[in-house]
């Protein structure tokens, strides 16, 4: 059993490069090794900087592996000396490199998190373009891409993450003075990566990223330690909505609170009774409202609570919210005289250090817009209900008895039948007890002779009480029926909220595990929920498991949950077990995707053998045959014509099968590169010397590339050939080049059909001609393998579209100055 205890991770991340990580970097180096640390220097890359190689002075340096690559010579960190070495700390630079191919691991943070295993601290630096959720961000603002990533999670272990901060203007100042590039390079990466546009968002990215890290291990360190009060290092707004039309309004002010406050968010939340009687809101509405809250930079958040001030009040609280918005309540004078306590009230008594801002509106003290909101007897109606039983057939009596001799006996009770039907209609069940009790009492005493005496003897009177007790119970019976399948209608509209939400999360994008996962935490406000691949029922009170698929189990650990939202849960767990079933779907379908790509190369290399090598091979074995044949006298200019189609054959031939093997020495990794400074005065006139009539120009003062210059003449032959045999006749094809930001651009432009918009990713497929009708051009490799040529060379190759119509190929290569650290 390995009891080693893991080493420390130390990062300096910078926005970019020249912001002085490697100084800070050797500058901690050299503090520990002063306090009397064991610290070696794994790798660090100076640049050519003075003042960074002056602070390997006194500090050990691991000398460093030295690798062979198609040809060429790399220096590489020597893991397995560091290891041998076991030091307390180790110094390794670049922590996003790629390793030279064929080490023990590809990329240079996995040798850090070998030398953690081994119990070594590492201190370690990147910048902010290589981490791999902002990779393509940085590629947006900078238009220079990078190739070389780490992933975010690796970077997020770290025990410390330090950023190196510095302002742009201070950064091109250090560029301006040299110590960042050499002269020569500091002009072109003033005017390119190091625009004061570029840095400053580098550095908002930088900042942003670093907040977010600190903001979860606040959290962290709260939920470890139990901390519920709000701690206000960060301003968190959330929004109440409930689908009426005053939520655009509180959206607004909710949001121009939060931009108060730099790094301020905003959360909309949205509270669905579990019970589904608070039901009403226009999904429309709510709707609308979520596009408003994501277009000013807030998120939007459903949630299942049994009283909606409460479920407020926890979701805030979760999110570690600093504020609180509500609308003032719609309910009239009357009805909240009767009702109690609205929301608002509820949320201001529980809030405790949240701010709670009521926001006046329109719709304010005007009542409820929809009035089939309450599907259930509300206060107002359990209590109006048995008073109306005891004071309507009162003054019904009394009106009648003022009015007496108008009526007759029948029209007296169907009176007072109606007054029990409005009552039950009102009260229910038991007010229409009340009401019929009280009715026919006083229809016996006042109207049915003997007046002023109960006489229940009387057969009229027996037959009134028990009509007035069968209509008040039929009744009742209805508006009890009513009202259930009112409450079973508005739990099912409410479940279908919850799940339109769900659905609505997972198709923009939110169907990962983690995603589904919080999502469900955040919708029955629970504290956690996680899934486990066998049950897990733990004697405790406020956990809740459901299956979640074939030995999967979903887990919540809160409040205890009510039955009615158990059957939501389960829609939940569905969707979380159908997400475990596409991840292993797609890990199995990565599995079989290089079967299925080396099975396509088999195919088609099977096909390109059995028709396009089989016409040159035909052509030229004919041609020899003819040749050797002693029946047929050739004339001088018939055998050299004959020996001319010989030649031409077999140079196809040979041209195709060198074809093939370097295409299958690319997928092999096996081809053999001589990297050199290389100008393009020095490969053009081979490469143009079987194509006429193409026109160069601005090739003065481009600096040399790295490259293998044979292969660069085959990559441009490839493309210029390829541009001219789709040029129209008589057109020309152009070759011009630029340099800028370390590299050179060598654009191939023709003035051809170009290509078409669908199926442009497949023009680097080998053998297949993408557009082309004729099958007697070639195998299709000329751009699969320039592609793999130019990406050997650490180049890229594109495509675009040429203004006017055509196609341009852009070929870009380093600088020969820059040192290649990775293929």
């Amino acid at each position: 059993m390995n009891d080693v205890r893991p080493g420390r991770l130390k990062v300096y991340l910078g926005a970019a490069p020249g912001v002085g990580k490697t100084y800070r970097m050797l500058d901690e180096g050299r503090r520990r090794a002063s306090r009397g640390a064991d610290v070696v220097v794994g790798f660090v890359e100076c640049h050519g900087r003075p003042r960074t190689e002056a602070m390997l002075d006194g500090l050990e340096v691991v000398p460093r592996a030295h690798c062979d690559y198609r040809g060429g010579k790399f220096q590489e960190m020597d893991l397995a000396a560091v290891l041998a070495r076991r030091p307390q700390v180790a110094i390794v630079d670049e922590f996003a490199h790629s390793n030279v191919p064929g080490g023990h691991n590809s990329k240079r943070w996995q040798d850090v998190e070998e030398l953690l295993a081994a119990g070594v601290d590492v201190i370690t630096a990147v910048n902010i373009q290589h981490l791999a959720s902002l990779n393509d961000v940085v590629e947006k603002i900078t238009r220079v891409p990078q190739g070389e990533t780490v992933p975010d999670e690796v970077v997020r272990r770290a025990q410390q993450i330090e950023l190196v901060d510095m302002e742009p203007e201070g950064l091109r100042r250090r560029m301006a003075h040299g110590n960042i590039y050499a002269p020569e390079k500091v002009d072109a990466a003033l005017a390119n990566y190091f625009r004061p546009g570029n840095l400053t968002a580098l550095r908002q990215l930088a900042l942003l990223w670093v907040a977010d890290q600190v903001d979860e291990a606040l959290q962290m360190y709260r939920t470890e330690h139990g901390i519920g009060r709000v701690w206000e290092t960060r301003e968190r707004v959330v929004v109440a909505l409930t689908g009426g039309p005053e939520g655009d309004t509180l959206i607004r002010r909710a949001a121009r609170i939060a931009d108060r406050s730099a790094g301020g968010d905003l959360l909309a939340v949205h509270v669905t009774r579990s019970d589904g009687l608070a039901v009403g809101s226009s999904h429309a509405s709510l709707a609308r409202q979520r596009r408003l809250v994501e277009d000013l930079g807030g998120s939007y958040h459903s949630v299942v609570g049994d009283d909606v001030g409460t479920a407020l009040v926890e979701f805030a609280r979760a999110e570690h919210a600093t504020q609180l918005v509500l609308g003032t309540s719609r309910r009239g004078r009357i009805e909240r005289f009767l009702g109690g306590c609205g929301t608002g009230e509820t949320v201001v008594g529980m809030s405790g250090d949240i701010d709670v801002h009521m926001v006046t509106h329109e719709r304010a003290g005007r009542g409820m817009l929809l009035p089939s909101r309450r599907r259930t007897l509300s206060l107002v109606r359990r209590v109006a209900g048995p008073v109306a039983g005891l004071v309507l057939p009162v003054l019904l009596t009394v009106l009648l008895d003022r009015a007496r001799g108008t009526f007759n006996l029948t029209s007296e009770a169907l009176l007072f039948l109606l007054t029990v039907v409005g009552v039950a209609c009102i009260g229910g069940v038991a007010s229409a007890v009340i009401a019929s009790v009280t009715a026919s009492l006083l229809l016996n005493y006042w109207f049915i002779p003997p007046i002023g005496a109960f006489t229940l003897d009387n057969a009229d009177a027996l037959v009134a009480l028990g009509v007035f007790a069968i209509v008040a119970a039929t009744v009742a019976g209805v508006v009890d029926r009513s009202l259930r399948l009112s409450r079973r209608s508005a739990r099912a509209t409410a479940e279908a909220e919850t799940m339109s939400s769900l659905a609505g999360t997972i198709v923009r994008g939110g169907a990962t595990i983690p995603a589904l996962l919080e999502r469900t935490r955040e919708t029955f406000g629970m504290e956690s929920a996680d899934l486990v691949h066998h049950e897990q029922t733990p004697d405790e009170e406020g956990v809740t498991v459901v299956p979640a698929g074939p030995g999967a189990f979903l887990v919540l650990r809160g409040r205890t949950l009510p039955s009615s939202g158990r059957r939501v849960l389960a829609a939940f767990a569905a969707h979380v077990g159908s997400a475990v079933e596409r991840t292993r779907l797609a890990e199995a379908a990565a599995e079989i995707e290089p079967v299925k790509a080396a099975d396509r190369m088999r195919t088609a290399l099977l096909r390109a053998v059995g028709h396009d090598l089989r016409t040159p091979l035909a052509a030229g074995w004919a041609a020899v045959t003819s040749l050797r044949s002693r029946d047929v006298e050739f004339s001088d200019e018939d055998r050299d014509e004959l020996l001319a189609t010989a030649d031409e054959s077999l140079a196809k031939l040979n041209r195709l099968v060198e074809n093939l093997l370097d295409l299958s020495r690319l997928q092999a990794g096996v081809l053999t590169l001589d990297l050199r400074a290389t100008t393009l005065e020095e490969v053009l006139p081979a490469a143009l010397a079987d194509i006429p009539d193409v026109e160069v120009r601005d090739l003065e003062e481009i600096p040399a590339v790295m490259a293998d210059p044979p292969l660069l003449e085959r990559v441009i032959a490839n493309l210029v050939g390829n541009a001219a045999r789709h040029s129209p006749p008589g057109g020309q094809v152009a070759l011009t080049a630029s340099a800028h930001a370390g590299r050179v651009e060598v654009r191939v432009v023709d003035r051809g059909p170009g290509l078409p918009q669908t199926g442009r990713e497949r023009i680097f497929e080998p053998f297949q001609r993408l557009g082309d009708t004729d099958n007697t051009t070639g195998l299709g490799l000329g751009l699969a393998l320039s592609k793999g040529l130019t990406e050997a060379m650490d180049g890229t190759l594109v495509p675009e579209d040429t203004p006017g119509g055509g196609l341009t190929m852009v070929l870009s290569l380093p600088f020969a100055e820059r040192t290649v650290y990775s293929r």
